[in-house]
This record gives structure tokens, C-alpha cells and sequence, in this order.
């Protein structure tokens, strides 16, 4: 019984080992990898005069032309930050999701919509763009 709580382990630590404190997953014999895209939340959609906090403006991460956003058309977008209380879990770590629904100019800027409004401090935050639902 002892020998097997051993290899267990073994197996455990070389198949199934997790960076700590980030999304990085090590297989096998493969290299870490992340199921997402780093992206900047630019500002709200805006006009010269008027805002409107329900449409973010992303920047994503190596897209830099409006057909490059095509492939992020319908991709989920994550804001993740820290409250001040924790909840009913004992964590302090929240998020917020939207989609990206569309390009913003040229310059491959993609407009998301989020379940709940940005607040101001998201404003040059760090989302994650994951990579799901695939239309591949």
C-alpha cells in the first residue's frame, strides 16, 4: 500500500505540477501554456462628446488590423481584480465577463460588451481574451 501512495505521488508531481499563482499548466513534455490572450481595456466607446460605458474598447495582444479581429468575434473577455471584503467563498478575487463583438477602426482596437459595465478604474487594465467558444 505504501509503495503505491509513493508512485501516486510520483505520477502526481511529474504529470500534474501547477505554477502557482498563475494559469500556467506543465504536461507531460509539453511547455507551459495559456488558454488566453492578454488584452488592454483602452476606454468606452465614445463619441467627441458623449461616452458609452456599455461598449469597452480592447486592445488585444499581436492584432494589429481589423481582419485580425475577426478570429476574436465572439470570444469571451475576462476582467479579473480584487475586492476590499472577501465573499461567501473567503476569496477577495472577482471578476467580470463580456464578448468581443466587433472591430473599432483599423488599427485592431475590438469593441466588448461586458455583463456589467467597466468601472473607471478598468480603464487600462490588463483582460484576458480567451480563446473559447473556438469557430474552428
Amino acid at each position: 500500500l505504501r509503495s503505491l501512495v509513493g508512485s501516486e505521488m510520483c505520477i502526481r508531481d511529474r504529470y500534474q505540477r501547477r505554477v502557482r499563482g498563475s494559469d500556467m499548466v506543465r504536461g507531460a513534455n509539453t511547455k507551459p501554456h495559456r488558454l488566453y490572450t492578454r488584452g488592454k481595456v483602452l476606454g468606452y466607446r465614445r463619441s467627441h462628446h458623449l461616452q458609452n460605458p456599455n461598449q469597452s474598447l480592447v486592445k488585444i495582444e499581436g492584432v494589429n488590423t481589423s481582419k485580425d479581429v475577426q478570429y476574436y468575434l465572439g470570444k469571451r473577455v475576462v476582467w479579473v481584480y480584487k475586492g476590499k471584503t472577501k465573499d461567501t467563498k473567503g476569496s477577495r478575487v472577482r471578476s467580470i465577463w463580456g464578448r468581443i463583438t466587433g472591430a473599432h477602426g483599423n488599427s485592431g482596437v475590438a469593441r466588448a460588451k461586458f455583463a456589467h459595465n467597466l468601472p473607471a478604474r478598468a480603464l487600462g487594465a490588463s483582460v484576458r481574451v480567451m480563446l473559447y467558444p473556438s469557430s474552428i
